[in-house]
């Protein structure tokens, strides 16, 4: 249920960032992005892996932070950088055999947390980029370092490897609200393959980008 509500509050906290956006009678003071400036994004995240895989198996949903760098070119792309972590919980913390080694002290001590810290390359094709409101679709890959926090404190890797590839595909809108700054809000595909087996996951994330001028 606890899980339930933080997302149902992230949801609302996405449709607050789009009703709040400033009326059309403000668009003076909104200097649109061009070819060769960076954008800086910083938002929040919910996500949720599905139950197909080693992990989606023991973890669930969760939340984490994503920093992003967005680099324009001509022809209404971009692409840029991402750095993000994710903290899953226990969808039934134990220490049973998975996609880690089990636990020989269980169930006195259990798995209750999946951390995935990412870091990848991202590509956008964007729409509307002479308006207020810019749209996008993002397709991209990188490494996951995967841990899990158990019961006691202590760190646990997986089986055979910490890291994992990941692709991933995704679409959002950028809302400009002031200047050079606006509202970052999307939704994005993850597909995470570690040792043989593919997860699947979904998150939606909502923040701020700021455009550098130059």
């Amino acid at each position: 249920m606890k899980r339930r509500t933080t997302l149902a509050a992230f949801a609302l906290a996405l449709t607050a960032a789009l009703v709040a956006a400033p009326s059309a009678s403000d668009a003076a003071t909104i200097v649109l992005p061009r070819a060769g400036q960076v954008g800086f994004a910083f938002s929040g995240q919910a996500g949720t892996l599905l139950r197909s895989g080693g992990f989606g198996q023991e973890f669930g949903s969760g939340g984490g932070l994503a920093v992003r760098l967005r680099y324009r070119m001509r022809f209404e792309r971009a692409m840029g950088l991402t750095f993000d972590m994710q903290r899953l919980g226990a969808r039934d913390a134990s220490g049973d055999l998975g996609a880690f080694d089990a636990l020989t002290d269980a169930p006195v001590v259990t798995r209750d947390q999946l951390r995935l810290n990412n870091a990848g390359l991202e590509f956008y094709q964007m729409f509307d980029t002479r308006t207020r409101t810019t749209r996008y679709l993002s397709a991209g890959f990188g490494l996951s370092q995967i841990n899990a926090k158990l019961s006691n404190g202590e760190t646990q890797y997986p089986r055979n490897s910490s890291d994992a590839l990941y692709l991933s595909a995704g679409a959002g809108i950028e809302r400009f609200f002031w200047r050079s700054w606006a509202y970052d809000v999307g939704v994005r595909y993850q597909a995470l393959l570690h040792d043989g087996g593919l997860n699947h996951g979904i998150q939606a994330n909502a923040g701020f980008v700021f455009y550098a001028a130059y």
